[in-house]
């Protein structure tokens, strides 16, 4: 009898084991887990546009910075001695343009003077041609009278005279009008000239706009000088010191754009079909492994780096060892968007934590965290 209930008993303690193991392993396909998570954050390399001696530095390593905040400053006596140059050039370039403004005014003015010359002589031309062309009749006229015995040669001789001072009027006002056409036209090429020194009007001149491109290129490295927090964060590995050379576009320290972070937790490939994005998860941190942080699926990762088939030594495919009875399942990364930080809980780049998911929850109302975390 104490045989057969040793064997009850063993059996059922047997039976609730398997019962929870079974237990377990369901909830953990519904739920999948990782202890393979890591905390990532945007992390700005910063880096100065210019060169030149550190003069300024109000920051230490590990300070927390607000955007804006200066972080160093390069010593600017060189870029203002540029900017004050192209400052001068930029001045000497719109003194020169008012300068050839008044002289394409003065071009025009010139040419509707002489247009109106030409208008002036164009009219004598005229007149002259109409007293010539009467002299020319009169004479005529006179000259048969004189030969038929009907006047005096002294009428004759002053419709004569006449004749010879309106033909000369008309030769001397020709003159003068050729004269008026030569000027107008040396007033046009003047105004072309002035005009073509002056170039296009406004903004759109070249030479204006090449020297404001050099005042704006100085105004910039001088503004350069200043580098400032582009964040709000926390500035890590700083390595510089008053009087250090900064390199242009080579990175200088970190900054640590606290509004960023996020946890990647990587998952077994089998585990990531039940996983959506919205689906509700749950972080432990290894550095606060009592405190429970809630977060979402914010995307799944669509692919990872191949192990086998990459190119080694000698331009051979590299290819690992591997047991044919066992399948190692891949880690997909899981980018897990975090929710509101308890009290107390600060956050580090690289730090681990642990991730699990709640399967099936990206449309249904938040659910407390498994008590087994709690």
């Amino acid at each position: 009898m104490k045989k057969h209930l040793k064997l009850v008993l063993t059996l059922a303690v047997v039976g609730i084991a398997i019962g929870l193991v079974a237990m377990k392993y369901a909830d953990y396909l519904h739920n999948p887990w990782t202890r393979d998570g890591q905390v990532r954050a945007n992390v700005i390399a910063v880096a100065p546009r210019i060169s030149g001696p550190i003069v300024a530095l109000p920051i230490v390593d590990n300070q927390r910075v607000k955007a804006g905040d200066l972080l160093f400053r390069i010593d600017p006596r060189t870029f203002q001695a540029q900017y004050d140059q192209a400052r001068a050039n930029f001045d000497a370039t719109v003194d020169q343009l008012a300068g050839l403004d008044q002289q394409v005014l003065a071009g025009r003015a010139a040419v509707t003077q002489s247009e109106a010359r030409v208008d002036q002589a164009q009219a004598q031309v005229r007149e002259a041609e109409a007293n010539a062309t009467q002299a020319e009749r009169e004479y005529e006229r006179y000259d048969e009278l004189l030969k038929k015995g009907f006047t005096s040669r002294a009428n004759f001789e002053d419709q004569l005279r006449n004749r010879q001072v309106t033909s000369a009027t008309l030769e001397r006002t020709r003159g003068a009008l050729a004269q008026a056409q030569g000027g107008f036209q040396e007033a046009q090429a003047q105004l072309a000239t002035a005009v073509a020194k002056r170039g296009a009007a406004g903004d759109d001149n070249a030479q204006l706009r090449a020297t404001k491109a050099a005042l704006d290129n100085a105004q910039l490295n001088l503004d350069f000088t200043e580098q400032r927090a582009s964040v709000d964060g926390y500035v890590t590995n700083l390595n510089l010191r008053l009087g250090s050379q900064a390199v242009a576009n080579q990175p200088s320290l970190a900054l640590i754009d606290e509004k960023s972070y996020w946890v990647d937790a990587y998952f077994r490939e089998t585990a990531i079909g039940g996983i959506r994005p919205g689906d509700q998860a749950f972080i432990t941190l290894m550095a606060y492994p009592d405190i429970v942080v809630p977060a979402q699926v914010d995307s799944l990762g669509w692919g990872i780096a191949k192990q086998d088939g990459s190119t080694g030594s000698n331009l051979l495919p590299v290819v690992q060892p591997s047991f044919e009875w066992i399948r190692l399942a891949q880690r997909v990364p899981v980018r897990i968007k975090l929710g509101a930080l308890p009290e107390g809980v600060a956050l580090r780049v690289g730090t681990t934590a642990s991730v699990l998911v709640r399967g099936g929850t990206s449309e249904r109302v938040p659910l407390p965290a498994p008590r087994l975390l709690q």
